[in-house]
């Protein structure tokens, strides 16, 4: 039907078509490509068809103290992200088509009353040209690959600066200096040091390896969230705790957003559609499968992350069930990350840093690409800001208006009943409606992501 190599061949041909807008300038910028792929198998007509219908590129985040009351700041602008958001635009105009009696390549109409399902044959795929960050990216090193960081010393207590890997933090770590910190600490066997650090720290996870091997972790720059127990930092291997939920990192400010690693497995779950979306769908959306591009991987540490962390999660709504998603990687390389941009970098374009910009391209018939910085269009003046102008075409505020022209456009007699006889007005109302996809949602914290930090209500009650 499809293979790992044809799908990332896909998406990467699609970023290769797009205009040159946001795109990290060759031989000194990198970023980092996720994309939604709608498949459609025709059994009568023993054919698939492969379309991308949400495309992302993105490394950054903004912290808590420049997000806005709004809804017209992007927060995350991780590239698995951005495609996700891209691809609930797409739905939404799916969702419209469908309800304004035109035709819809996703969606036909439910069993119940004002749901629509989605037709015969038709899934969604996921693709990310690197690990997610998080959970997933922490896995030990073996010693064929390529550390593209410079070697850092045992006895630093504090992480090293990062030479521009991914999203400042997704990095390919070094092979450290094992003898002379077998040295300094008295030649300790690594497994003793496990122990010890277990015992020290009870709640924390730590990978377990043969002491006769020199090992350490690729390491991720997304830091345990605040209430929940930190990282060991210790060396190798008992550097990271695993399972733990993370929080990306931001240039000085801490930042709200959860790991992409941890979004992930919370869509295994609610589905990637999203509160206001689940209104109208007698059933979630969930991903067939994730594949990942060449680059350093981990099935397990995949499994672990997407998978096996909310594997028991019990007492869902009747419509909602723990999906496991198929893990796959395809053996071909983004040409934007930051290996090839080192490959290809020269000393007289200054210092190797990733693309300010985030693209978003999704399959919608008005405006499909939005090109963005900091949050917003990317090139809007000062005097813009705050202004429609300036918004992402895939902010918060944005979607919810798309939402709104969504629901416009639905005959009282098919609206879903969810949305009948209430006074509903902000953002805020409008997700808390969702009645079964918050009682899933409040299932998968309870069980799963007890730690998972709440949002300030303030910045969800625009309208």
């Amino acid at each position: 039907m499809w293979s790992p190599d044809e799908i990332a061949g896909l998406c990467y041909n699609h970023f290769k078509k797009l205009p040159k807008r946001g795109k990290p300038e060759a031989g000194r910028e990198w970023t980092l490509l996720a994309a939604v792929i709608l498949v459609t198998d025709s059994s009568e007509q023993k054919t698939v068809h492969k379309q991308v219908v949400s495309l992302g590129t993105g490394t950054k985040c903004i912290g808590r103290s420049t997000m806005s009351l709004k809804g017209d700041i992007l927060n995350d602008s991780h590239a698995e992200v951005i495609a996700r958001r891209g691809c609930v635009r797409y739905l939404t105009e799916q969702l419209f088509r469908a309800v304004s009696g035109q035709s819809s390549d996703v969606f036909c109409p439910g069993s119940e009353e004002g749901k629509w399902a989605v037709k015969p044959g038709v899934s969604f795929l996921f693709f990310t040209s690197q690990t997610p960050c998080g959970d997933a990216s922490i896995f030990p090193m073996t010693g064929s690959q390529a550390q593209p960081c410079e070697p850092v010393k045992l006895i630093q207590s504090k992480e090293p600066e990062r030479r521009g890997q991914k999203r400042h933090a997704e990095s390919d770590l070094k092979e450290s200096d094992r003898h002379s910190s077998r040295q300094k600490s008295g030649h300790t066997d690594e497994r003793e040091a496990m122990t010890e650090n277990k015992e020290s720290n009870p709640s924390n996870a730590v990978l377990h390896c043969d002491p006769e091997e020199e090992k350490d972790l690729h390491r991720t720059g997304a830091k345990c969230v605040p209430s929940g127990p930190a990282d060991p930092l210790q060396p190798g291997l008992l550097y990271h705790s695993i399972g733990a939920l993370r929080l990306k990192p931001g240039r000085g400010d801490r930042t709200l957003s959860l790991s992409c690693s941890d979004k992930l497995a919370r869509w295994g779950v609610l589905g990637f559609q999203g509160a206001l979306l689940s209104h109208y769908l007698q059933e979630p959306l969930y991903f067939r499968a994730v594949v990942v591009g060449k680059c350093p991987y981990s099935h397990e540490a995949m499994q672990r992350a997407l998978n096996t962390r909310c594997s028991d999660v019990r007492g869902l709504p009747p419509v909602f069930s723990k999906r496991d998603l198929e893990i796959l990687q395809s053996g071909l390389e983004f040409p934007h990350n930051h290996t090839h941009t080192e490959a290809k970098h020269k000393h007289t374009l200054g210092r190797i840093s990733p693309c300010g910009a985030a693209i978003s391209w999704c399959a919608v018939s008005q405006q499909p690409l939005d090109v963005t910085a900091n949050g917003y269009k990317q090139g809007v003046t000062k005097k813009a800001l705050g202004t429609s102008q300036a918004r992402s075409l895939i902010s918060k505020v944005e979607l919810f208006h798309s939402f709104l022209k969504l629901v416009a456009a639905t005959e009282d007699s098919r609206l879903p009943e969810s949305l009948c006889g209430k006074d509903l007005k902000t953002y805020w109302d409008y997700k808390q409606a969702a009645e079964p996809y918050q009682q899933a949602w409040t299932q998968l914290r309870l069980q799963a992501f007890p730690l998972w930090p709440r949002g300030p209500r303030e910045l969800l009650l625009f309208s």
